[in-house]
C-alpha cells in the first residue's frame, strides 16, 4: 500500500481503534471454501453492491487462472496477514491488512522474469480494521496523489470507491479500491508501459473482480 494511503488510513481510523483491536484478534480465519472456477468478468459488469467482503485472509481462494490472465504468465505469490512484517510492504513494514502480491514466474535458466513481464505484478489486499463510510471517503479522495491520476469514468469498486493509474519506471499500474460494507478492499495490476492503457485498465478490472470474489462470501 502506498505510504500516502497508509497515512490516510491511520488518520481516518483513529476514532475506531478499540473496534480494530477486537478485529485483529478475531479476523484471522481464512474463508472456508475451495477456490471457485475462474470466469473472467469485466468490472463494469460486476455488481459490487452485492459482494460481502470479509476482513480475513483470502489469497488461497484467488484462482490461479485469474493471476495468469492478469500477468500473462504463471506466478509466485507472497501472502501476508494482519500484524506480520512483510517484504511485500514498503520497507518491510508491519501489516494492518490481509494481502497477496503475485509476481511472474522466473525463467529457470536465466533466473529472471520471463521476457515481457519484468516489473509486472498483481496485488490484492483488504484492511484488517473496519472502515467507516466517512473514513473511506477520505481514503478514496486521497487515492489520486501524484504521480497517480484518477481514471475517468472508473467503474464502481464498492461505495465509495476510486480508480487510479500510476506511471512508474517502465511500467504503469492501475488500481481500484473501495468500501464493501465495512471492509476496504483494494487491488492493483502493474504491467510494462508497452501495454496500452486501455488494455491495462480492462485486465486490471477483471483481476479486481477476481480479488473481490475471492475475498467475499459466495452468493447463494
Amino acid at each position: 500500500m502506498p505510504m500516502v494511503l497508509r497515512a490516510l488510513l491511520l488518520s481516518a481510523l483513529l476514532t475506531i481503534v478499540p473496534v480494530a483491536i477486537g478485529v485483529a484478534k478475531s479476523g484471522d480465519t481464512t474463508l472456508s471454501r475451495e477456490p471457485a472456477a475462474y470466469r473472467a468478468v469485466a468490472l463494469a459488469d460486476f455488481d459490487t453492491t452485492k459482494a460481502v467482503v470479509q476482513r480475513a485472509p483470502f489469497c488461497d481462494l484467488v484462482p490461479a487462472a485469474a493471476v495468469e490472465e492478469a500477468l500473462g504468465s504463471e506466478a509466485t505469490v507472497a501472502a501476508y496477514a494482519n500484524g506480520e512484517r512483510s517484504d511485500a510492504l514498503p520497507g518491510g513494514d508491519v501489516s494492518h491488512e490481509y494481502g497477496c502480491r503475485y509476481s511472474p514466474g522466473t525463467d529457470a535458466e536465466a533466473d529472471a522474469p520471463s521476457a515481457g513481464t519484468a516489473g509486472s505484478e498483481a496485488r490484492g489486499w483488504v484492511f484488517a480494521p473496519p472502515v467507516t463510510v466517512d473514513a473511506a471517503r477520505q481514503i478514496a479522495a486521497g487515492s489520486a496523489q501524484a504521480p497517480c491520476t484518477a481514471l475517468p469514468d472508473a467503474p464502481a469498486y464498492g461505495e465509495p470507491s476510486a480508480g487510479v493509474v500510476c506511471p512508474g519506471e517502465g511500467v504503469h499500474t492501475v488500481s481500484f479500491r473501495g468500501l464493501f460494507g465495512d471492509a476496504w478492499l483494494a487491488c492493483s495490476l502493474t504491467l510494462p508501459a508497452s501495454v496500452a492503457q486501455e488494455e491495462l485498465v480492462e485486465r486490471a478490472g477483471r483481476w479486481c473482480v477476481a480479488v473481490a470474489q475471492a475475498a467475499s462470501v459466495p452468493l447463494t
